[in-house]
């Protein structure tokens, strides 16, 4: 089948380059000319693991293709994917700007039948205002679809071949059609696809994403109240997860989550559910602990050294906003970085895949290092925000030569506390006892 792809963000790219592995040749739009030409090259704009290798076997076989030019390829494909960008405003609510400028686009240019396919993650009622626009530029029957994704960051490649169910919103049996043979290669494996309405479907999205969110945030704070008693969160999160209600995945606590959909998602629900009349009542609460979380480690840096940080040098670990990606959006290291600066601490980070974006946005306002532990030359304590496996089994003894002091803050429990008992090591970590 021949399929365009509108938008090759961290969505677009992935789930071009997926359709493309599938068989299809398929056509990825973007506006940015340089970018384009990268693309055309063999250059992936993005880090994620496992994509340069499957982008560069679809181009090579002549599936995948860029251009800047919609008019050149909506003529030639039977199914149209906006995976546009729709940022939070001001108040929360996304920013279906672009979604409809390209829909208003395909409107003026749609000759023949074409399935529209909303990718990005929009509010309920999205699909009917995608609808509405490209009726109002033509009368060339067509018909809008909600297929939201459920990619993981660090591991969308993984998630796109191997996705645990596949959601159309849709009640066009020609349209099911359609998806359901664009699908049917994770279908013979067993994998299901669930069709539903187009509002149920976006609200589903962000539902998942939201309940994520909770799920995180309460184990954080379930952390948080165990150093309150002396109890221990990595026994409390075991004794969880074997529940298989529960199960074992996102209850692990830690400074905040971030990224590009959680923050988003969740600030996009509550202001839907406001125009609605109605308070997303768990999800305001998950959004006001979440940023307390994110932050929660200053404070205790703050009293290990007497309320003054002025001058204090600071090393940390990981900027990205969680291993395996270089996206830096809504990160932690970047809230602890601003107020650590403003109580007047020096900086130097190391994060070899997230550096370039966090240089982008601060500058010279911290200093970054080369390896993990030149980070460390003479710092009076480690911040560790990112839990990149590099990190998780160092060389204590080379980490105490390099600092001026042993002094350890983790925001990712990177370590067992066996690990450090023997070490001489001061080590604060999130809803575990502290090691003096």
């Amino acid at each position: 089948m021949n399929i365009t792809i509108v938008g090759t963000g961290y969505v677009g790219l992935v789930t071009g380059t997926t359709l493309a592995e599938l068989g299809n040749t398929v056509y990825c739009v973007d506006i940015d000319a340089k970018k384009v030409e990268r693309m055309k090259e063999g250059v992936v704009p993005i880090y994620e693991p496992g994509l340069e290798e499957m982008f560069l076997r679809n181009i090579q076989a002549q599936r995948l293709f860029f251009t800047t030019d919609i008019k050149e390829v909506l003529g030639k494909s039977e199914v149209i994917y906006l995976a546009l960008p729709t940022p939070p405003g001001e108040d929360g609510s996304a920013d279906l700007s672009y979604v409809l400028s390209v829909a208003n686009q395909i409107g003026e240019l749609l000759m023949e039948y074409k399935v529209i396919v909303n990718k990005s993650t929009v509010p309920v009622g999205t699909a009917d205002k995608v609808r509405e626009t490209i009726a109002s530029k033509t009368s060339v029957e067509f018909d809008v679809v909600s297929n939201p994704e459920f990619l993981r960051e660090g591991f969308a490649v993984e998630d796109s071949m191997n996705p645990a169910r596949v959601i159309v919103g849709s009640e066009s049996e020609k349209a099911q059609e359609i998806m359901a043979k664009i699908y049917q290669p994770f279908t013979n494996t067993g994998i299901p696809i669930i069709f539903m309405d187009e509002k149920s479907s976006e609200l589903t999205k962000y539902a998942a994403n939201s309940f994520l969110a909770v799920k995180i945030t309460f184990m954080n704070e379930i952390a948080n109240y165990c150093e309150k008693v002396g109890a221990d969160v990595d026994k409390v999160r075991l004794g969880m997860g074997s529940d298989d209600r529960i199960g074992h995945r996102f209850l692990f606590p830690g400074i905040g989550y971030g990224g590009s959909c959680f923050p988003k998602d969740v600030k996009a629900l509550i202001k839907s559910g406001k125009q609605e009349g109605f308070d997303f009542q768990i999800l305001e609460a998950t959004e006001e602990v979440n940023h307390a979380q994110k932050i929660i480690l200053v404070s205790e840096i703050e009293k290990y050294f007497e309320g003054n940080l002025k001058g204090k040098k600071i090393a940390m670990w990981g900027l990205a906003f969680k291993a395996n990606t270089d996206d830096i959006r809504e990160a932690s290291s970047l809230d602890n970085i601003k107020l650590l600066l403003e109580k007047g601490a020096e900086i130097t980070a190391y994060d070899s895949i997230a550096e370039e974006n966090v240089r982008n946005v601060l500058g010279d306002q911290i200093s970054y290092a080369q390896d993990m532990y030149s980070t460390l030359e003479n710092a009076d304590c480690l911040l560790i925000a990112t839990e990149w496996s590099e990190f998780k089994n160092p060389n204590f003894e080379l980490m105490a030569q390099k600092m001026k002091s042993k002094v350890i803050f983790d925001g990712r429990n990177m370590f067992a506390l066996e690990q450090l008992e023997d070490t001489g090591f001061f080590y604060k970590s999130i809803g575990r006892k502290t090691l003096k």
